[in-house]
This record gives C-alpha cells, structure tokens and sequence, in this order.
C-alpha cells in the first residue's frame, strides 16, 4: 500500500519519542486508503518473559496507532482515549522488525473509533485491538506546547509498506 505523508514523532513519547532512551522510536506513515501505518521494532527492555515483548507495551502501540488514525486528516487536533481493548494472538519476539496498522472503524465530530494490528513482516496478525477516542482541545489535554513536542520528522525512503492480504477498509 502507498504511503502518502510521514507523521512527525515527538520529543519523550514511549512509542514515538525519539530522545526516549527507553522507547520504542517507531515510525509512523499517512496511507493512501486513509489508515495509518507503523514500522517499529521492540528491544529488550521492552519484555516481559525472556524473548517476549511485554503485552503492556503491545497494548501502548495499539493505542498509539488508534491515536493516529486522527492525524492521517486532523494533523492538528488531539484525543483521549476513553476504552481500549487488546486481543493477543502471538507471543511477539523483541529484535524482529514489525509493522501495524490503524482505521477508523467509526467517525463521530468528536468521538471515533479505530481498529488496529500489529503484525510481523510476513504479515501474521500478532496482537489487535479497538479504541475509543475522544477529540478534546488540545489546552484541555496538556499545557505543553504540543507543537513543540511534535516536532521532529525523520525522513526516510519508505513510500510502501505491504500488508499483503490482510487489508481491511480504512471504512472498516
């Protein structure tokens, strides 16, 4: 599937800050169907038992995925997660490249709901979920400057990334 834009990543998020020493640094892409994609790789302070990414985290990327599917046609507004629900299909092994996605799966003026996947490049389903979103104003959210916390965009070359059969409508 094409990529269309790259979303920015922040300063000290755990799943995209990129001076988070602890975090994930994942990347995130706007999709040409509408959907969010994710190219991330766990480590190992990321487990739980030897080998195995902590489902706490995996839950993190769910919700960090739901989070931007906002961004792919609202790059400027925030959200609240108000539900979150995580289905674990896999063990997942730190130190593997893997890749997620995220859609909405319901559109409200200020509530949605989006589904999302984390899958391993051979595009096994490791670890799913659903989200529900809140739109607030972002001074109702935080009174740090987001802007300047969102502010880094790291380029790359990345202008595809294959889901292959498993591509479920950005409609749901």
């Amino acid at each position: 599937m094409k990529v269309l834009s790259k979303q920015n990543n922040s300063h000290m998020c755990i799943i995209c800050g990129m001076e988070n020493t602890l975090g994930v640094q994942a990347q995130f892409y706007n999709m040409d169907d509408g959907s969010v994609g994710g190219l991330f790789t766990f480590r190992p302070e990321h487990q739980s038992y030897p080998g195995r990414v902590h489902g706490g985290m995996l839950a993190t990327m769910i919700d960090e995925l739901a989070g931007r599917v906002l961004w792919t046609d609202h790059p400027d507004q925030l959200a609240v997660t108000m539900d979150i629900n995580v289905r674990y299909r896999k063990p997942v092994p730190y130190n593997v490249p893997l890749k997620g996605r995220g859609v909405y799966s319901k559109k409200l003026s200020r509530m949605y709901t989006a589904k999302c996947w984390i899958m391993d490049m051979d595009n096994n389903v490791l670890a799913e979920g659903e989200a529900k979103y809140l739109v607030m104003p972002t001074e109702q959210i935080t009174d740090a400057n987001f802007d300047e916390e969102l502010d880094i965009l790291i380029k790359d070359e990345v202008n595809e990334i294959n889901f292959g059969k498993f591509e479920p409508s950005a409609n749901g």
